[in-house]
């Protein structure tokens, strides 16, 4: 018992060997620059106190300490690689820096050099850390109701099914459905979102989001591996796996430009002295300068830290890129192609408008209709009894389902048939509606019509609720230049309504899902690059046939997977913060592309006029490295 005590605590509390340990291993290559760079302060300030051999052993200490990391990936890759890389173009040009004498710019060369990869590698844990701290928020343990008692066990153990007990502060383990009890849900972890939402009895909640206020039993619904919090992880993590087409092409020209750098590096240690007639020294000490301002590691640098942070921006703010690709494409998008029903609207319908006949007041007709309703699944009956709202319900008897067309059912005697004008086409009365029934037709309405013994008894209007979000996104992409078009499966009136209400030029309707590929293939001839926003397993042919496919967070799983981006909650909003995202990533590439290649044409031309020394070379070349990390690091804000 005491053994299980203190490996318990060991585990909880770890020792401080294995968190200076830990915090070596993620900050051991900034550590070792900044002792480098003590080393060069110390062994420059005293300069002349010591003898020349004592402050050369520093200084080799230094370039040791400061370089090994670097040299070590460099050889290593090299190995792998079977070829050249920057980082052995830099130790070879720290090392010929110090035998020709220049042991101090050859050390301040390798510390720079070091702190620039450090920041680099900073990039990297932070962007990993917030994957990291995704995964921290996953419960390891679940409490499960069985026969009436609480049982903890590891979540990983849970199945479709589960009763799972969340008290208040705790995190929810699994995705599911609550069956008992009210809370406010922070799902920030999942959506982005900073406000807590209330949630109720037969709503969805989420892993990892955190139960503030109250106790709740929840219904499991979905394994482990399938939770919305675990395809964030997927997706993270495949987003930083993959390179941004800019950066495939900067690592495929690292090489030979190189191995070029180190031809002319060669060739200058020797022409210029026949040709120029420069001395031998200032030959060799121009190559030396020339190998450390050509190297391109500003250029290297200048996409991948910026790449990552914008992903782990992205993220943080429910926006998930599975790929540098995608984030940049995602900026010279010309024309988006939107999907309707879920997409542009909530994807459920609403009771908008009730007409009855005079002799029967609405919220009777509402409760008769209601009761017979209840029995359908159908989306449209769904809506009727929601609108409906807490009544006290009437058994319906006789009840025949016409699939497609509507329901017969008896209540208190009367026969009453529920469904679509052609299913009642032969009641009489219709001419009472017929009014109202074109209008709302043409608004984009889907009607409902009930008749009882004496006919037509009254008309209900439903209508998919359009996004509050859905004007303010479309208005928006246009001010950027993005054309948004509609794509739709509804008929010519409801594309029609939705389009206007939210201000859509363009719409196509009654399209099929063959139909939305040929249309996207239409829309990319005439804007080049598309996008396509979709939720259904109709939308995933036009996702995957898109330049850029955008699926909603609560969408289908085949939709999830064949887009390349994903809006985790289902706000559209978050759709030009992606643009805008995507735009800064490349505003911000092509400022540190054009600067650093700007910065080695001129110090390789100061060199060749022999205005430049070692020291401002290496400061010059460096310093752009850094300069380009940082710029790149401000997307994580």
């Amino acid at each position: 018992m005491i053994m299980e005590q203190i490996n318990l605590r060991s585990d909880t509390y770890p020792s401080h060997s294995s968190f200076w340990w830990n915090t070596l291993k993620k900050h051991g290559e900034l550590g070792a620059a900044l002792l480098s760079g003590i080393i060069i302060a110390f062994t420059w300030i005293t300069e002349g106190i010591y003898s020349p051999t004592i402050e050369s052993v520093l200084y080799i200490t230094a370039f040791i300490i400061g370089g090994f990391a670097k040299a070590k990936e460099g050889i290593e890759d090299s190995f792998a690689e079977k070829d050249v890389n920057v980082e052995l173009l830099m130790i070879i040009a720290a090392i010929g820096a110090g035998s020709i004498g220049y042991w101090t710019e050859g050390a301040i060369l390798i510390f720079i050099f070091a702190l620039s990869g450090a920041l680099e590698t900073y990039t990297l844990n932070k962007s990993e850390s917030e994957l990291q701290s995704l995964m921290e928020i996953q419960p390891e343990t679940a409490t499960i109701l069985s026969n009436g008692e609480e049982r903890i066990v590891p979540a990983e153990s849970l199945s479709i099914g589960d009763l799972i007990l969340v008290k208040p502060g705790e995190r929810v383990p699994a995705d599911g459905v609550i069956t008992k009890g009210q809370t406010s849900l922070d799902q920030s972890a999942i959506t982005g979102e900073s406000i807590p939402v209330i949630k109720r009895i037969d709503e969805e909640v989420f892993a990892g989001t955190l139960n503030i206020s109250g106790h709740l039993t929840i219904k499991m619904t979905k394994r482990s591996q399938d939770t919305v919090f675990q395809k964030i992880i997927a997706l993270v993590q495949e987003a930083q796996d993959q390179k941004a087409p800019s950066q495939l092409f900067i690592e495929k020209l690292e090489g030979w430009y190189v191995k070029i750098v180190l031809i002319v590096g060669a060739l200058l240690m020797v022409l210029p002295h026949f040709l120029l007639g420069w001395t031998w020294d200032e030959t060799i000490y121009r190559a030396m300068v020339f190998l450390v301002v050509a190297s391109p590691c500003a250029l290297v640098a200048s996409i991948m830290p910026a790449t990552l942070s914008a992903i782990s921006a992205g993220a943080r703010n429910g926006i998930l890129f599975k790929g540098g690709v995608h984030l940049e494409q995602l900026g010279s998008m010309k024309a988006v192609a939107l999907d309707k029903t879920g997409t542009l609207t909530e994807g459920s319908p609403v009771v908008t408008d009730v007409f009855t006949r005079t002799d029967i007041e609405e919220k009777t007709f509402i409760k008769i209709v209601a009761s017979i309703e209840r029995q359908s699944t159908h989306p449209l009956a769904k809506a009727i009894v929601d609108h409906a709202g807490d009544i006290i319900f009437l058994e319906p008897n006789d009840m025949m389902d016409h699939s497609g067309w509507g329901v017969e059912a008896t209540i208190d005697g009367i026969s009453w048939k529920v469904g679509k004008l052609a299913f009642l086409s032969e009641e009489d009365g219709f001419n009472l509606f017929e009014e109202n029934y074109r209008q709302l037709q043409s608004s984009g309405k889907t009607i409902v019509l009930a008749a009882d013994n004496q006919g037509i008894a009254g008309i209900i209007a439903l209508k998919d609720k359009v996004r509050s979000e859905s004007a303010n996104m479309v208005k928006a992409l246009k001010k950027r230049g993005i054309e948004p078009v509609m794509l739709t499966g509804d008929s010519e009136q409801t594309a029609k309504a939705i389009a206007e209400e939210v201000g859509i030029r363009t719409y196509y309707a009654n399209c099929l899902p063959e139909d939305k590929v040929t249309r996207m293939k239409e829309l990319k001839e005439k804007y080049q690059t598309v996008g396509m926003i979709g939720d259904g397993i109709n939308d995933a042919p036009a996702l995957a046939a898109s330049d850029v496919g955008i699926a909603m967070g609560q969408g289908t799983d085949v939709a999830l997977e064949t887009a390349d981006v994903v809006l985790m909650k289902n706000d559209l909003g978050k759709l030009t913060r992606a643009v805008k995202l995507s735009n800064r990533l490349n505003k911000i590439v092509k400022q540190n592309v054009i600067f650093s290649i700007s910065v080695i044409l001129i110090l390789i031309a100061s060199n060749f006029f022999q205005f430049l020394t070692l020291p401002l070379g290496v400061l010059g070349h460096e310093g752009s490295t850094i300069l380009v990390i940082l710029n790149g690091l401000r997307l994580l804000k």
